[in-house]
């Protein structure tokens, strides 16, 4: 059986099929010739340069001593019979620090003394020899020979007698000597015998302990050679009384600024650097004996340099670079020649003028052309563009 064709369904199928054709083939031409949309321009923080003055400071290692390091030795041998302080306690001077048995120069001077009075009764009986016999030579009843030998025991009489004072005199230093003071204000030190120990007055056996004056206080550092190229005239002058800061190991700043009291007068050829040393006042003893600091020197200014944050500096095997904007705020690589840190900045010696925009942040997401879009803050950026 056939059935028929209908006519009318035939003819409408004839008359969609060109039109749908027509249609997809529009479609097509019109998406090929539509313009790709631009790329969003990235958000960073911008910031614009100018030139300033920048101190010029370099950095060095130091550490602090006393400005007095005094070893307390002992000035007479002896038995130790008292230690009369507590180690590490602040001491003035002249603070009795040990007790040495005194007896044995209490004998001495008795002694001494005694000798002292013999030869004053000694000197006084030739005396009276001498001016007695005066008068006999002068009426002949003796030789002149007699005379002259009593003259001569009498001056030989007021040298013994000299003699024994000095004997008296050195029995009391040596008993004054059994009572150890501190030579000078400051941090005492470990006791370096017990008690009942035999003391000398050579070697070792001497050292009784030590006394660091702790106000002022010095701290001895050193500057590399490239450290002084970078001062006015290569080198650090006394004279030229320069500021020196200390940042103590916690990083925070010492509050007083020291002074420049020794210099060395040559480079140390071993390691290229000169020994200097400053001088801080320590009232309140923030500084100790040993302890290890940065010691910044801060020698004049330099002018014109730009200050950029590290964060917008970039390094790579041919020198630093930045990004800045151009006249239709597209970012661009800049070469730049930088100096040293300030704070939290680069100091730029060469590569930026007077007005130029440097992009701070977003620098992963920019490229050579990259349009910015500037934010007021690092945070604004950042929220923009995880928005996008």
């Amino acid at each position: 059986m056939v059935i028929p064709r209908d006519p009318l369904a035939h003819s409408m199928k004839n008359l969609l099929v060109p039109a749908l054709l027509a249609a997809f083939v529009a479609g097509c031409n019109s998406s090929a010739k539509a313009p790709p949309a631009a790329p969003a321009a990235v958000p960073a923080k911008v910031v614009e340069v100018q030139p300033r003055s920048v101190p010029i400071v370099v950095e060095g290692v130091g550490q602090a001593e006393g400005s007095k390091e005094v070893e307390v030795r002992a000035r007479v041998a002896g038995t130790l019979k008292r230690t009369l302080y507590k180690e590490g306690d602040v001491v003035k001077a002249g603070t009795t620090l040990f007790q040495i048995d005194p007896e044995p120069f209490e004998i001495a001077l008795v002694q001494a003394r005694s000798l002292l009075a013999q030869e004053t009764a000694r000197n006084e009986q030739q005396k009276r020899e001498a001016a007695r016999l005066k008068d006999l030579v002068g009426q002949r009843a003796i030789s002149q020979k007699e005379f002259d030998d009593a003259t001569s025991n009498a001056k030989l009489s007021d040298a013994a007698l000299e003699a024994a004072k000095a004997r008296v005199r050195e029995a009391e230093l040596n008993l004054s000597y059994t009572t150890v003071t501190a030579p000078v204000g400051g941090v005492t030190g470990r006791s370096q015998h017990s008690d009942g120990s035999l003391i000398a007055t050579t070697g070792a056996d001497g050292l009784l302990t030590t006394v660091s004056q702790m106000d002022p206080v010095w701290v001895r550092f050193s500057l590399s050679e490239s450290d002084l190229a970078k001062l006015p005239g290569g080198r650090l002058a006394r004279d030229a009384n320069p500021e020196i800061r200390l940042v103590m190991p916690d990083g925070s700043t010492y509050p007083t600024r020291g002074r420049l009291n020794f210099t060395a007068s040559q480079i140390d050829p071993r390691l290229a650097t000169m020994q200097l040393r400053a001088e801080f006042p320590n009232n309140g003893a923030g500084l100790m004996p040993g302890q290890f600091v940065r010691v910044q020197v801060v020698a004049g200014k330099r002018d014109n340099i730009f200050l950029v944050p590290q964060i917008a500096v970039t390094q790579t095997e041919t020198g630093y670079l930045v990004f800045v904007l151009d006249a239709q705020g597209k970012a661009q690589l800049r070469p730049i020649k930088v100096g040293d840190w300030v704070g939290k900045d680069w100091t730029v010696l060469e590569g930026l003028k007077a007005g130029d925009k440097v992009v701070v942040d977003n620098l992963m997401k920019l490229r050579p052309g990259s349009a910015v879009a500037p934010v007021a803050d690092a945070a604004e950026a950042g929220k923009t563009a995880s928005a996008k």
